[in-house]
């Protein structure tokens, strides 16, 4: 029986480009976030948001043609609930990229040390992220490389977690109007919630990884 259902399952239609999409989105993520960078890092930010949207546009594309491909592809490398919220999961991240991008300008706060290093954490995870995602492929020979990346990107949160810590004792101890630190504060938690996203993708990929090894 098992033989035969295997026999079956190769001669369905088969998609090979899930991986591949993954990588692409991954990669498209990572000037995004060097973009970011560089606006929290005082370049010209309106030309820099334009070309954080114009790589979220980009992103969106791949994520519309991974969700089709769901929905007329009988064999998946796994399991479509995951390979949806994979693709939702790395979309977010550079969606919250563009909008933070855009709420910041709009902002005009003076950016900070701990803002920069922040942004610093954003580029780091997404390089992460964009070298792993290959291994997507080949999941029981790369447990180890996957599960490094993860523990890389969680550590790099962390790091996150404690400039923004910094950041925000710095701020309610200066002598600055609350309507100020409210603005700031804002910037701050648009900030953080970037690298969140990226969290959110390692724990949509480590609970790939556990269902597939």
């Amino acid at each position: 029986m098992v033989s035969l259902f295997g026999a079956f399952r190769s001669l369905l239609p088969r998609e090979e480009g899930f991986i591949e999409r993954f990588c692409e989105h991954a990669r498209l993520a990572v000037p995004a976030a060097e973009a970011f960078r560089a606006l929290i890092g005082g370049q010209p930010a309106e030309a820099l948001a334009e070309e954080i949207a114009r790589l979220e546009e980009e992103a969106d594309q791949v994520t519309r043609q991974t969700i089709l491909a769901i929905h007329r592809t009988f064999v998946t490398p796994f399991d479509r609930s995951q390979i949806l919220a994979l693709i939702n999961a790395l979309d977010d991240t550079i969606d919250l990229m563009k909008d933070t991008s855009r709420r910041v300008c709009r902002y005009r706060v003076d950016y900070t040390d701990e803002m920069r290093g922040m942004a610093d954490c954003i580029v780091r995870a997404t390089i992460e992220l964009r070298d792993s995602m290959p291994h997507l492929s080949t999941i029981d020979r790369s447990v180890a490389r996957l599960n490094r990346m993860s523990m890389t990107v969680r550590r790099i949160e962390g790091e996150a977690d404690d400039l923004l810590d910094q950041g925000l004792r710095k701020l309610f101890a200066a002598d600055v109007s609350p309507g100020a630190k409210l603005t700031v504060e804002k910037v701050y938690d648009l900030i953080e919630a970037v690298v969140d996203r990226c969290e959110d993708v390692v724990d949509v990929i480590d609970g790939i990884v556990v269902e597939q090894v």
